[in-house]
Parts: C-alpha cells; structure tokens; sequence
C-alpha cells in the first residue's frame, strides 16, 4: 500500500528540484528540426549546466528561434532529443521550471486589460500562491517592475504601452517566476539603452546568485558579448560553442561558415600607406595654399 501511494504521489506531484552549480540542466542531443518541409536544425548537440548565462547568435534562418521552440516542446524533432532534468520539454514534473520570453512579445492582445503591476504579478503565481500573492512576492515585484524601467507605469493597462514597454513586462514576468532555466528570443528588441543595461545586469546576478540558468538568443552581438559568459554560433549546426573571451572575431567567423573571401590580394594590392604628418597637411592644409 505504501508503496502504491508513493508511485502515485510521484506521478502526480511535481518533482522539487533545488539547482546545484554545475548540475546539468538543458541536454539537446543529434537534433534535427524541419520547417515547411526544410531542414533548420541538423544534428546538433547542446549541454547546458546550472548557472551558466548563454548567448545563442546566428543568421536569421539559422535556426535560433527554432531551437527555442523545440525546447519548449512547441516544435517537434525529426530525429534527436530535449531533456530538461532529464525529462522532455512540457513533462509536468518540470511545470513551472522553465520560464520564456518569446520575440513577439510586444504583439500582447490589444485589448488586454491588466496592469503593468498584475501583468508581472502573474510570474508570479504557482501552486504555492495560486490563492494569493504574499507580501515577499509583492516586494518582489514592485524591485522588479523598478529593474525594467516601468515604475511610473506600474498601474498603467498593458494595451497602453509602446512596444518597446510591452517587452520589458514580458520579460519582468519571466523574472518574477521561480523558473530555473530562462529562454529569452531576442528580448532586447525596442528596449532602450538604460533599461537594456539594468535588465542585463539583473540577469547575471541572477545567475551569479541564485543559480539560475539563461539561454538567450539575440542579434546584438555586441551587447550579448558583455554580459554572457558563453557563446554559441548557430546556423543549421552548431559553428563555435565555447567562452565568450574565445569568441572569433569576422573573419575568422566567416570561416566556421565556409565563406571564402572574393579578392584575397585586394588589400595588400590596394594598400597605400599614409604617414600622419600627410593627414595632418590634408585636415589643416599649409597657409600658402589657401586662397
């Protein structure tokens, strides 16, 4: 008897899992995704253990947001595996563990007819607050909504914000969850430069302190280089995975991507040297000279 409440218990309860750094979170194994009958995704492999802040850049096609989605469980793979705790993407033992902001959110329903504050709020909400939000998740919130740069709009209707605002509340509702892995598609698009900085700080001390695990993907190469401790260059497969700092600069980008250069002699052909007393005659020309 007890051990059939025990089995039945661990069926319908939700695992309680506690991240430990460097505990495996994200395994993707030999996966392959098509789309409209193209292949996006061939054969790539993935590790991502707790803690880790992780950059994904690419192409536009090269199958960033594909992966997110096949992580989630919104997409299914030709051939290959997802596995969050070693469970597959949408199992109910990982329910509330995973947390998303996706690229289109600042298309939120017109006439959505919340708060910027019950918005956020709703990150919020679990099995263990489903009745009510408690005075430290408030607190919680209000820092929150405050680190996205929409305090003066807290009582202000979703349907009312720029775009731009509207994806700084969907990523304040991603961070007011108690997910352990944070997939973010493109969540910078229409922040402002301020609130992109706060928002990426807030995001490594979450990893830093509290073991949360980030996957993001972005266009940003610049801005996600500061902030991520690794990278990943995805197009249809897996092109460099490794720290940031090992990042490889254009060139040797074009590389990895088997881009050969049109005219390899063209700079040393073309090469002129000029010598800085020449910049200087041309930018302050000799007084005899001048008419």
């Amino acid at each position: 008897m007890l051990k059939y409440l025990l089995v039945t218990l661990s069926e319908n309860m939700r695992v309680d899992f506690t991240p430990v750094c460097g505990e495996e979170i994200l395994r993707v194994s030999n996966l392959s995704v098509n789309r409209s009958g193209n292949e996006v995704i061939n054969d790539i492999n993935l590790t991502i253990t707790c803690g880790e802040f992780v950059g994904i850049v690419g192409p536009n096609g090269g199958g960033k947001s594909t992966l997110i989605l096949t992580i989630l469980g919104i997409l299914k793979p030709r051939m290959g595996s997802v596995k969050i705790y070693d469970y597959a993407p949408m199992s109910k033992q990982i329910l509330g563990k995973v947390g998303w902001v996706p690229q289109a959110a600042t298309n939120l329903p017109q006439n959505l007819q919340i708060t910027v504050k019950e918005f956020v709020q709703l990150g919020t909400i679990s099995s263990k607050s489903i009745f009510g939000i408690r005075r430290k998740e408030r607190d919680k919130v209000q820092k929150i909504i405050k680190t996205i740069g929409l305090d003066e709009y807290a009582n202000t209707r979703i349907a009312n914000l720029s775009g731009g605002q509207k994806q700084r509340a969907a990523i304040g509702k991603a961070l007011a969850s108690d997910a352990d892995l944070l997939l973010m598609d493109e969540p910078m698009v229409g922040v402002d430069g301020e609130s992109r900085n706060s928002i990426m700080r807030l995001l490594d001390s979450l990893c830093h302190k509290q073991n949360k695990t980030i996957v993001m993907i972005s266009h940003d190469l610049a801005s996600i280089k500061r902030t991520v401790h690794r990278m990943v260059y995805l197009e249809q497969k897996v092109r460099y995975d490794g720290p940031t700092q090992s990042f490889p600069d254009l060139s040797d980008l074009a590389e990895l991507r088997g881009i050969e250069p049109t005219h390899r002699d063209l700079d040393s052909a073309n090469h002129v040297e000029i010598k800085s007393e020449d910049i200087i005659s041309i930018i302050i020309p000799n007084s005899e000279s001048v008419e």
